[in-house]
């Protein structure tokens, strides 16, 4: 069966996370110690025993979530025998594009966690807090063209921008506080629940153009290689395996739009994919495969017996 690796982004995080992986298996502690030593930080302990709003921020979540998910891929390959060979794809949410090039062997665990720790200082670095919002439209009648006609009416009095379509029913806008207010404002006119979100900055959009200047310095001197494993980017929606062309992805994801329904669309449709497998911590992900490809098998890798579970298939 053809499988797709999934890896979750920012949101997924809680104070707990990873901690029954690291009891479990020695490769799952031994991932978060790089990660540790990497980062320059006890982030696992900041993991295991938070306080919450100290995990949350960008620069600790962003690579807490990597580490999360790689320790769960090792323990998979180190305890059971499954490497990521076995899938057809792997895919990441925003961060989680780091995590799936780390499991295919494109960067290695040190560099995508100095990665992930300046992406999300500069991300935060990037616009004044209070300046920036994001909001997620909801409910039935959403789907692309209407957040699309709510970000234009806000595009009126500022930077709108669709910045993550996730799934028919959940599409997020990102951009100025007041341009963000009108396109609510617009959604809601078109039949959408709207939920402002709260973020520390305005992700996926132009204003975001900072800190993807500093993450295209970052990612120059990074080493990348072929992944073992197409990668599925979040910015083109398709397989992408040529090193410099991943880098300059990941670069434009900074500013660019999430879009997640179309990659999921892709693998379940011309990729053949039949099996999503999130793994990392929480469901957002595979909740979201149930939506967009229902008619394939949709599982979440977190914790100790769920990845028992997946070996024995």
């Amino acid at each position: 069966m053809n499988t797709a690796f999934l890896f979750p982004g920012q949101g997924s995080q809680a104070v707990g996370m990873g901690a029954a992986l690291a009891d479990a298996f020695p490769a799952a502690r031994e991932v978060f110690a790089e990660v540790d030593d990497a980062v320059g930080q006890a982030l696992s302990r900041l993991m295991r025993e938070g306080p919450e709003d100290q995990l949350t921020l960008t620069e600790n979540a962003q690579p807490a979530l990597m580490a999360v998910s790689m320790a769960a891929m090792r323990a998979l390959k180190v305890e059971f025998g499954v490497d990521v060979t076995r899938a057809a794809f792997v895919a990441g949410h925003s961060l989680g594009e780091y995590s799936a090039l780390c499991a295919a062997g494109a960067l290695s665990l040190a560099d995508a966690a100095r990665l992930l720790k300046l992406r999300g200082q500069a991300m935060q670095r990037a616009v004044p807090v209070g300046r920036g919002a994001m909001a997620s439209l909801i409910g039935p009648k959403t789907d692309l063209a209407l957040a699309e006609a709510a970000a234009a009416a806000g595009a009126e009095v500022g930077v709108c921008v669709v910045a993550n379509d996730n799934n028919a029913g959940n599409v997020v806008i990102s951009g100025d506080k007041a341009a963000v207010d009108r396109a609510i404002e617009r959604a809601k006119e078109l039949g959408a629940r709207a939920i402002p979100l709260n973020v520390s900055a305005p992700f996926h959009c132009p204003l975001m153009a900072p800190a993807a200047e500093e993450m295209a310095d970052a990612l120059a001197g990074a080493t990348l290689h072929a992944p073992a494993v197409p990668v599925v980017a979040n910015v083109t929606a398709r397989p992408e395996s040529d090193p410099e062309v991943l880098r300059r992805l990941l670069v434009d994801q900074i500013t660019g739009r999430v879009r997640w329904r179309e990659s999921m669309e892709w693998m379940a449709g011309e990729g053949a994919a039949a099996r999503f497998v999130e793994i990392g911590a929480g469901k957002v992900l595979s909740g979201m495969a149930r939506r967009i490809a229902p008619d394939g098998e949709s599982l979440s890798l977190n914790a100790p017996e769920d990845l028992e579970a997946f070996a024995r298939l």
